[in-house]
């Protein structure tokens, strides 16, 4: 899909936020689980989830976090928005950034730090992941 049509969607949704959130819900939820929609719009569509269905909101956070077509920022974004909606998908999100070998080392620390608020043992688990695959770095956890 285009940026258009994909900000389109987005826009549209938005409008039905206000008289049918049920309808919203699953229109934010639909555009954020595209993997067709750019990174961004997908994110702006999670982000407004929690609002109207906070299930939902968990289900497109780790849609996006565990995609891994989506740009580091935007996975860890995605992330970044589910302590307050799922505390368990949180864990499953951070992991998933966090054991990528793909995402940079900056992201990988703070997801793993961001896992730490929600399931300190799978933290170090991510840590000691971190660490493993990069020691010449000089990170001390």
């Amino acid at each position: 899909m285009d940026q258009d049509s994909d900000e389109g969607r987005l826009t549209t949704a938005e409008q039905f936020a206000a008289y049918d959130p049920r309808a919203a819900a699953e229109a934010f939820c639909a555009i954020a689980c595209d993997e067709g929609v750019g990174d961004e719009v997908r994110l702006s569509a999670a982000e407004l989830l929690p609002a109207v269905d906070p299930r939902a909101a968990a289900q497109a956070c780790v849609a996006i976090a565990c995609d891994e077509g989506v740009g580091d920022e935007v996975r860890l974004s995605a992330a970044e928005l589910l302590p307050a909606v799922d505390p368990r998908a949180a864990a499953q999100a951070c992991v998933a950034i966090a054991c990528d070998e793909d995402v940079g080392d900056e992201v990988r620390l703070s997801a793993a730090q961001l896992l730490a608020g929600t399931d300190p043992r799978a933290a170090a688990d991510a840590l000691h992941s971190l660490a493993g695959n990069q020691p010449h770095r000089g990170y001390r956890f």
